[in-house]
């Protein structure tokens, strides 16, 4: 997102915080909020795809942090799916836009969750997991899956699981008077 805006304005002038904020909106200051893209993949019985990470206890879904050269949240979930699972989704749903407050020792962010569908199960009994990110995967019910994955992602996970279409959460709770139409 670097020099989101542009123009000979907004010098800092040395003036505290409104010169801070000059170079903020400059583009010589970018806001640092991560966002990162997550995919639900299924196979045919209608099983989730969730994997269990060598750096964090429990387990989750394909997906990553975007990375800051352009990549859109849906190139993101589709380059990470490739790299931890060695499958490419060529098709998907936005299903859930989670914001997450930072807070002392978190940085917040936007996660990205989109429902990629039922794959064949030719394509997932292809599926190498890349070994220094991810030790296992399983396909599992949604219930089961409810039941292991780490707290913040179960959230999201539990939305889609709902039905209602796109979902807006934030720290991975409805929000109310949004999409409640």
């Amino acid at each position: 997102m670097a020099g989101m805006v542009s123009g000979s304005g907004g010098a800092d002038t040395g003036q505290g915080r409104a010169g801070e904020l000059s170079a903020a909106w400059a583009g010589e200051q970018d806001p640092a909020i991560p966002v990162s893209a997550g995919a639900l993949i299924f196979d045919q019985a209608g099983r989730l795809l969730i994997l269990r990470p060598t750096y964090k206890s429990g387990w989750t879904i394909p997906g990553g942090v975007m990375e800051a050269d352009g990549e859109s949240p849906w190139q993101a979930c589709r380059r990470e799916v490739l790299e931890e699972c060695g499958i490419e989704v060529s098709a998907g749903r936005l299903a859930v836009m989670d914001f997450r407050t930072p807070r002392p020792g978190r940085r917040g962010g936007i996660r990205y969750l989109f429902d990629c569908g039922a794959l064949d199960d030719q394509v997932l009994a292809t599926i190498v997991v890349q070994p220094e990110e991810i030790c296992a995967h399983r396909l599992v019910p949604m219930t089961e899956a409810l039941e292991l994955l780490r707290r913040p992602i179960r959230r999201r996970v539990r939305a889609v699981s709902r039905g209602r279409g796109l979902v807006y959460l934030e720290d991975g709770r409805p929000v109310p008077g949004v999409g409640a139409a």
